[in-house]
């Protein structure tokens, strides 16, 4: 793209920027609550555009005045001065150039919101629900690292330890835009604590991580909900067993089911469920979109399918490979321990090369 063009682009950028500033000062726009937050995220997504323009545009400009500089100038001293600095600034164009046409790729609008992550355990039998257990630890040991909150909403134990299936909700800055990624089959190779002979046994546990919905995506109708109450099981103090705090609802439209035990009160685990409910009626929706992404291009992010196999842990080896990149890291000790930023932001950088592929900027 030549210099005229990415200005051109990003003139129309500033002149959006501008005009959502103005609409925010508005009252009938600070009166509506839902446009206002919609319109306040379009303004702070469109600032690192601006400020990258801004710099862009004084490097056009360093460049331009040089340029004449040099026409002009006599004096050799100087001439020799205008030329390094000449080649300093225009080798700083193509990294700027390549900054802005990502920053320019549509967003994908999920990625700022928090997320509900369900860790299941698959094929393996004990050694699955192990693994699952093991995949829960991994990522709760990330989100310490990010700085995250999580709440378990709901889970059911194994019987040799681990879980069989745990949903829990993660909040922090930008959670669904970096744990998307990890959705999919991950599978482990190793040998289990009840194998006997050292044999290496292979299992497998999904992972499923969905945008969370706020109250403004999706409206849900308290006569289409089902709500019934019934005894929490697992670790939880004398209330669990006794009281009828845990929560089922049930979706009669669609069919969908959610549960919710992890606190005392009824409310709470109501409210959790409410919310993991929300999110799974909006990602009906949402996962049209993923679908339609992968018909148009090769995509780093699963599209739901449990049969997706992702990565393969490999513990003899001491080895990782996340198959959708081809990419192979011997540290798997580290990774376990939840220093797993490096291969998704290497996931990253392929998306984002696919989707400049595809938006011909």
């Amino acid at each position: 793209m030549s210099n005229n063009l990415i200005v051109d682009k990003l003139e129309g950028v500033k002149a959006r920027f501008v005009e959502v500033g103005e609409l925010l000062t508005k009252p009938d726009v600070l009166s509506d609550m839902e446009r206002y937050i919609r319109l306040n995220k379009e303004y702070k997504d469109l600032q690192p555009i601006i400020e990258a323009y801004e710099n862009y545009k004084l490097t056009l400009t360093n460049i331009s005045s040089t340029k004449e500089l040099l026409a002009t100038e006599k004096d050799e001293e100087m001439r020799e001065m205008a030329k390094a600095e000449l080649e300093e600034l225009s080798s700083k164009l193509p990294e700027m150039e390549e900054e802005i046409k990502l920053l320019l790729i549509p967003a994908d609008p999920e990625d700022e919101k928090n997320a509900v992550m369900e860790i299941r355990a698959g094929t393996g039998g004990d050694e699955a629900s192990i693994f699952a257990g093991d995949l829960f630890r991994m990522y709760v040991k990330f989100f310490e690292q990010k700085g995250w909150k999580h709440e378990v909403n709901s889970y059911s134990e194994g019987t040799a330890g681990g879980y069989k299936e745990i949903v829990l909700s993660v909040s922090g800055d930008g959670v669904y835009g970096i744990l998307k990624y990890e959705s999919g089959v991950h599978r482990v190779q190793r040998v289990p604590q009840t194998e006997t002979q050292g044999r290496i046994h292979t299992s497998a546990a999904s992972v499923v991580v969905l945008p969370e919905a706020d109250e403004f995506d999706v409206e849900i109708k308290n006569e289409d909900i089902r709500k019934d109450t019934y005894c929490s099981s697992g670790p939880g103090g004398q209330s669990v067993n006794t009281t009828y705090s845990a929560i089922r609802l049930t979706h009669i439209p669609t069919g969908i089911v959610v549960t919710c035990q992890d606190e005392k009160s009824q409310i709470k685990n109501y409210d959790k469920a409410l919310k993991e409910l929300r999110t799974r009626l909006y990602n009906l929706e949402y996962q049209k979109y993923l679908d339609e992404v992968s018909h148009k291009r090769k995509t780093m992010v699963s599209t739901g399918d449990r049969s997706a196999k992702i990565r393969t842990y490999n513990y003899p080896q001491g080895r990782m490979t996340d198959h959708r990149i081809n990419l192979t890291m011997y540290n798997l000790p580290s990774i376990l321990d939840g220093n797993i930023q490096e291969i998704i932001d290497k996931l990253q950088m392929a998306e984002n090369a696919e989707r400049l592929k595809e938006s011909n900027i």
